[in-house]
């Protein structure tokens, strides 16, 4: 049975113990696509069994790719590559669900196939901006066809041939830039990408892995000369636990009194990171230990207590760092002393929804004081929220999980409609909130 009302209240006491968050979200996707074109077999430790994660897995297999699952949880699995040119046009649409970013890389694979294919998702799927990753697959070759010029799923594609692109993008965008990288593998010549400001660079860590060289110049822009092949890695992939799940905890434990949290093996990728220094610059307590490196992933434990935290202006340099946390980082805010000030955000409302207006209706409705702007936000900090409310969670995982941190300060309890999709993502989070003491359960009908 799938679950879509999540009831959050006040936390009971204080939140404490040790956890280890599930995998990382954006390398599960990665390691997948790159283990399915190499030739060989690759092991992948780590995986996030979420329903996004998931997509992608069942994208491959339709395409003639074999995996095999280590364990009964879906976190182990074996992946038995075709090759760059190995793959099998699928007998029916490739279906991403609700998982944007497996949306938009898998246009990169798909462009350099020499068959034609159809990708799709879910209605919020549907309704997010494409037109960012057909325009410069276009320009490498492939032929995109689909709603309002290939601007929304489904799009239909029809690749191979392809030829290298110097690529400026309009926005710092890892979607983007892994789409065109990913479509660089199968063309002739250097493939370049420019960005204005740089994104997260899981691509660039974990092509080398596989054999194929990255090149990144001292102003940024990032180089890729088609090896022609990528090969299985003889070691296992090992992939750290997700930075954005662990947020939602390291969140909870520093707005709950007398909250002390130990969170294990966090990526501390510069590029994924910028979460943590906004909530340092709010003067929250996270100390990191026992820092090390997982493939070319750096990773932490991060020891978390509760903190008075304070309002601040975020550092421009911060937003695409972070883009992904913003949810709940208003949280913190709405609990927090003093104004909270957020620009050039204008990404967060092209999410799995419009991340700024889902989060300033919720939190307003339990009484936060926050003022939407077009590019970002404005949160005055208040000391508590107000619960015997109903949130909409617009069917966005982060909104849901942000909001039940939130109820964490209320005076009562939340109800947050809309809420299944935390599978696509964490489909632990009840259980692992329940566990170090958050007041969270899914509605029993």
């Amino acid at each position: 049975m799938k679950h879509n009302v999540l009831i959050a209240g006040p936390a009971a006491g204080q939140l404490s113990g040790d956890l280890t968050p599930p995998g990382d979200k954006s390398m599960s996707h990665r390691a997948v696509m790159l283990a399915a074109l190499a030739d060989g077999v690759s092991e992948i430790h780590g995986f996030l069994p979420g329903e996004d994660n998931l997509s992608t897995a069942e994208m491959f297999a339709q395409m003639g790719v074999k995996i095999d699952w280590l364990n009964a949880e879906k976190t182990s699995l074996r992946i038995h590559g075709v090759g760059l040119h190995g793959l099998r046009g699928p007998e029916k649409d490739l279906d991403a669900g609700n998982a944007g970013t497996c949306a938009r890389l898998m246009m990169g694979v798909l462009a350099g196939q020499p068959f034609t294919s159809t990708l799709t998702g879910d209605a919020s799927l549907r309704s997010r901006p494409m037109q960012r990753v057909s325009e410069p697959v276009r320009r490498m070759g492939a032929v995109v066809e689909g709603k309002d010029g290939g601007n929304f799923l489904p799009i239909t594609i029809r690749g191979g041939h392809l030829h290298s692109i110097d690529y400026v993008s309009p926005v710092a965008s890892a979607q983007i830039k892994s789409c065109v990288l990913l479509a660089g593998l199968f063309a002739s010549g250097e493939t370049t990408v420019r960005e204005p400001r740089p994104s997260r660079d899981h691509s660039e860590r974990m092509l080398p892995l596989f054999g194929q060289p990255v090149g990144i110049d001292a102003d940024g822009t990032i180089r890729l000369q088609p090896m022609q092949r990528l090969i299985a890695p003889a070691a296992p992939i090992r992939i750290p636990a997700d930075p954005s799940s662990a947020a939602f905890f390291a969140v909870a434990a520093s707005l709950v009194a007398d909250a002390d949290l130990l969170i294990h093996d966090i990526g501390i990728n510069p590029r994924r990171d910028g979460w943590r220094h906004i909530l340092a610059d709010m003067q929250a307590d996270i100390r990191l230990l026992d820092e090390k490196r997982v493939g070319d992933e750096p990773v932490a434990d991060f020891a978390i207590r509760s903190a008075a935290l304070r309002g601040m202006q975020v550092n421009p340099a911060n937003v695409p760092d972070a883009i992904d946390e913003f949810p709940v980082l208003f949280v913190a805010a709405a609990l927090a002393n003093g104004t909270f000030l957020l620009q050039g955000a204008e990404e967060l409302r092209v999410k799995e929804s419009d991340r700024i207006s889902a989060m300033a209706n919720a939190l307003n409705a339990c009484g936060a004081h926050i003022e939407e702007r077009p590019d970002g936000i404005r949160i005055d900090g208040c000391g508590s929220l107000q619960g015997g409310v109903e949130i909409d969670a617009k069917g966005d995982h982060r909104i849901a999980m942000a909001m039940a941190v939130a109820a964490q300060r209320a005076d009562s309890d939340i109800r947050i409609c809309n809420a299944a999709a935390i599978a696509t993502s964490f489909p632990d989070f009840v259980s692992i909130a329940q566990r170090i003491g958050m007041n969270v359960h899914w509605e029993t009908l």
